[in-house]
C-alpha cells in the first residue's frame, strides 16, 4: 500500500513511518520540515520526500495515494495559542483541504490524529467517552481539532473511509524527542538534573500512552475494516491508561536511580484533570490494537535512550525537544516567517 505521512518528520511521523516501512507499505513523507534536524538518535529514512507546506497541498502531491495519515498541525496546545488565526489556517484549514482532495481523486482511507484536549476541563470523576461525553474544547488547538472531526465526517463515504484518533498525552523514545509532553520531560528533568519539580500537588488525573502504541492505533485505523471504523472516533490509550501527575513523576524518578521529586505546590491543585475512557477502542479493534508499553517500560526504554545518545541537560532544555522554543528560533534566525512559512533564500 502507498501511504502518504504527513508530518513525518515530526515526534511521532519518526516512529510512524519506520514502522510503516518494516511492514512493507510505500511511504511518502509530507512534512514542512521545521524539526527535521531536531535529531537526537539516527534516522534513516530512505522513502520520498515531499518539503511543503500543509498548506499548499495539491493534487500532485497525493497521486496514486492509497491512504494518508494526517499527524501535520501545530502539535499542542501552548503551540496553538502561539498565533491562533495560523492553528485555523494549518491545524483546521488544510486538514480540510488535503481531505477534499483525496477523495476528489480516490484515495481510499484518511487517518486523522486528532486530540483528547476537546474534552476540556473535566467535572468530576468520570470517564470521558468519544461519543456520549460533552465537548468543551477551550484552546485554540483544541477548538480546531474538534471543529475538523466534525467537518471531516460530513464527507466520509463508501469509498472514502474517514478515522479520527484522540491519542492521550504521549511519550516514550523518538529520533526526533520531546521534551515538552508530561513523563517524557519528567524523565528527562530527572535524568540530566537528579531532580523534578512539581509546581502543583500532584493530584490533577492525566492519560498517557507511549508513542510506539499510538502508532500501533494508526496502522489498525489502515487494517481494520471499513465497516468497523469508517466515521468512528477513538480515544488511544491503555487499559487502566489514567495517571495522576504524582503517578507520572514517581514512575519517571523510579527508572532514574538516585533521582527525587518535590512538590513546589506553589500553583495549588490544578484545575486541569480528566479521566478518559478507552473501552471502544478495546471492543472495538481489539484485533488489531495490542498496546505494549506502560510507565515502567517506556521510563526504562527513555533512560536507555538518553544513554545512548549521551542526552544532557542542554539538550532537555534546548530548541530540538521543545517545540515552541524551536518555531521562535527559526523566527529569530529569519529562516520561517511570523506566519510560519519558509523564507526563501
Amino acid at each position: 500500500m502507498k501511504i502518504l505521512v504527513t508530518g513525518s518528520e515530526g515526534y511521532i511521523g519518526s516512529v510512524l513511518t519506520k514502522k510503516l516501512e518494516e511492514l512493507g507499505h510505500e511511504i511518502i513523507g509530507y512534512d514542512i520540515g521545521y524539526y527535521s534536524e531536531c535529531i537526537i538518535s539516527k534516522v534513516d529514512e530512505k522513502f520520498k520526500k515531499i518539503k511543503k507546506d500543509i498548506r499548499d497541498v495539491d493534487v500532485e502531491d497525493l497521486k496514486d495515494v492509497n491512504a494518508i495519515v494526517h499527524l501535520a498541525g501545530l502539535s499542542n496546545d501552548p503551540l496553538g495559542e502561539f498565533q491562533p488565526s495560523l492553528t485555523e489556517q494549518i491545524n483546521y484549514s488544510s486538514t480540510l483541504k488535503i481531505a477534499n482532495l483525496a477523495k476528489k481523486i480516490g484515495v481510499e482511507r484518511f487517518i486523522y490524529a486528532s486530540s483528547q484536549s476537546m474534552y476540556g476541563v473535566a467535572l468530576g470523576d468520570v470517564e470521558l467517552d468519544e461519543d456520549n461525553s460533552e465537548k468543551n474544547p477551550i484552546t485554540a488547538y483544541a477548538k480546531t481539532k474538534w471543529q475538523a472531526e466534525i467537518e471531516l465526517k460530513k464527507i466520509c463515504s463508501d469509498d472514502f473511509t474517514v478515522v479520527c484518533f484522540r491519542p492521550s498525552t504521549v511519550f516514550g523514545a523518538s529520533p526526533r524527542l520531546r521534551c515538552d509532553i508530561v513523563f517524557n520531560n519528567f524523565v528527562a528533568c530527572a535524568y540530566t538534573t537528579g531532580k523534578i519539580e512539581i509546581k502543583s500537588d500532584g493530584t490533577p488525573w492525566r492519560p498517557i500512552i507511549h508513542v510506539e502504541d499510538v502508532c500501533d492505533a494508526f496502522i489498525a485505523g489502515i487494517n481494520a475494516p471499513k465497516s468497523i471504523v469508517s466515521g468512528q472516533s477513538y480515544n488511544i490509550g491503555v487499559k487502566n491508561g489514567n495517571y495522576t501527575v504524582k503517578d507520572i513523576a514517581e514512575a519517571a524518578v523510579k527508572s532514574v536511580k538516585g533521582s527525587s521529586v518535590i512538590y513546589t505546590g506553589e500553583h495549588g491543585k490544578d484545575s486541569r484533570t480528566y479521566k478518559v475512557s478507552f473501552n471502544k477502542i478495546f471492543k472495538e479493534l481489539g484485533k488489531w490494537y495490542k498496546p505494549k508499553w506502560n510507565l515502567d517500560n517506556g521510563g526504562l526504554q527513555l533512560v536507555s535512550f538518553f544513554k545512548e545518545n549521551k542526552f544532557l541537560e542542554t539538550d532537555f532544555r534546548g530548541s530540538n525537544t521543545n517545540r515552541l522554543i524551536k518555531l521562535k528560533s527559526l523566527i529569530k534566525d529569519n529562516k520561517i516567517d511570523n506566519n510560519l512559512r519558509l523564507k526563501k533564500l
